[in-house]
């Protein structure tokens, strides 16, 4: 049985404890000097059509469900263009509708432009792409990813920025 020196725990120690804090760039670094398969997931998030731009009312919060039936969102045309922005004016966004803190519903409030949660009193600022405002939750809502058919005018759900309340993958 032989014997660690002091000096060969103590490299192997900082070796093994330096892995961890290397995160993404230790990762692309490994990726590239291995033969491991890219383990990158894409979801394959079903295309929706939401509304139709010409009907959506300004600074009102409309209700469908995305990416599946039990995922609750909300589109809203905040009436001057925003941060991910859709349509004619880039004033069309979505979220989902599930505070991020425990998956209480939220409820949009025009006066404030924001999403607030009664359980917890989260608040989400629609106008800044769901950025977390004040409360419980420690991150920025879901954002619903939407395409503009300018032929048509169709709003369409194409993915999700974010994971929503509950999920360990937002396609299920």
């Amino acid at each position: 049985m032989s014997k660690i020196t002091r000096r060969k725990f103590l490299k192997s120690s900082s070796v093994a404890a330096a892995i961890p804090l290397m995160g993404s760039a230790g990762n692309a670094l490994a990726k590239e000097n291995s033969q491991l398969p890219d383990t990158g997931i894409i979801l394959d998030y079903p295309e929706t059509t939401v509304s139709n731009s010409s009907q959506l009312p300004v600074n009102k919060a409309i209700s469908f469900n995305y990416p599946d039936n039990s995922s609750p969102c909300a589109v809203i045309r905040m009436g001057h263009a925003v941060p991910g922005g859709v349509g004619p004016d880039k004033d069309i966004v979505a979220y989902s509708i599930l505070c991020n803190h425990m998956g209480c519903p939220l409820n949009y409030d025009s006066t404030t432009r924001t999403f607030k949660c009664a359980c917890h009193f989260s608040m989400f600022d629609s106008e800044k792409a769901g950025q977390m405002v004040t409360g419980q939750a420690t991150e920025d809502l879901p954002r619903i990813l939407l395409s503009y058919d300018k032929a048509s005018g169709d709003i369409k759900a194409v993915g999700v920025d974010g994971l929503i309340f509950g999920r360990q993958a937002n396609v299920v």
